[in-house]
């Protein structure tokens, strides 16, 4: 979705007038419209007016908590939003993906980081179910044959370990933290077994990857979950 001058809107919720600034100069100089919130409530107001494409959403808000805006925000906006704050903490991270931030990203950041992460959330948000067919870097899957290759070698995967990339795959680009996933391939009563989807992804990186030792496709986010990367 694109608003009247064809563009993509992005609203920052920030109170920090100078990431306001650096977000809008970056933003606009490559092609996207920006809007900007100093509070939560600005935010919410904001986004339900002029509903925006995507929301970049600091944790840090004069007003309330960035996790509370957070949540007021999944009750009702379905695109995508990225969370870029200073607060790193694992807890704070894992909380925020697991009500439905698309991306979380510290501060200070790089601004070409900043813009990939970007481009993966829209294209995230353009997807509501997987390509016939998917690639990334060695890898291929078939959704509609349920063929996985790597570099043109085909690949047997268990049920379980072909459902666990699938979620991969609808989710690429994005942190999933450890109990998202067990959640969504083992049924809520697994959302705690984190030892045993450590031994899923072994299985999956010892199929998948063309070093399981240095893994490039799953990798690891330390301390909050896995995300599969495009290459």
């Amino acid at each position: 979705m694109t608003n009247e001058t064809g563009k993509q809107l992005i609203l920052v919720i920030d109170d920090e007038p100078p990431i306001r600034r650096l977000l809008r100069t970056a933003l606009k100089a490559h092609e996207y419209d920006v809007d900007e919130a100093a509070t939560g409530q600005d935010g919410l107001v904001s986004a339900a007016s002029h509903p925006p494409d995507l929301i970049v959403l600091d944790m840090n808000l004069p007003d309330m908590n960035g996790i509370e805006v957070l949540k007021k925000l999944r009750e009702w906006f379905d695109r995508p939003v990225m969370v870029l704050s200073v607060v790193n903490d694992e807890e704070t991270i894992v909380k925020a993906l697991d009500l439905g931030a698309d991306d979380y990203l510290t501060k200070p950041f790089s601004v070409p980081e900043l813009l990939a992460r970007l481009r993966v959330c829209f294209r995230r948000g353009k997807r509501e179910t997987p390509e016939p067919i998917f690639k990334s870097g060695p890898l291929t899957v078939d959704f509609t044959k349920r063929e996985v290759t790597v570099e043109g070698r085909q690949i047997h995967l268990t049920s379980t370990e072909f459902n666990l990339l699938k979620l991969f795959v609808q989710q690429a680009g994005k942190v999933m933290t450890h109990r998202h996933i067990l959640r969504e391939v083992w049924g809520p009563g697994a959302s705690q077994d984190v030892q045993y989807l450590r031994v899923y992804m072994g299985h999956l990186r010892q199929k998948l990857e063309l070093d399981p030792n240095m893994p490039r496709l799953l990798v690891t986010e330390p301390g909050v979950g896995y995300r599969l990367q495009m290459l």
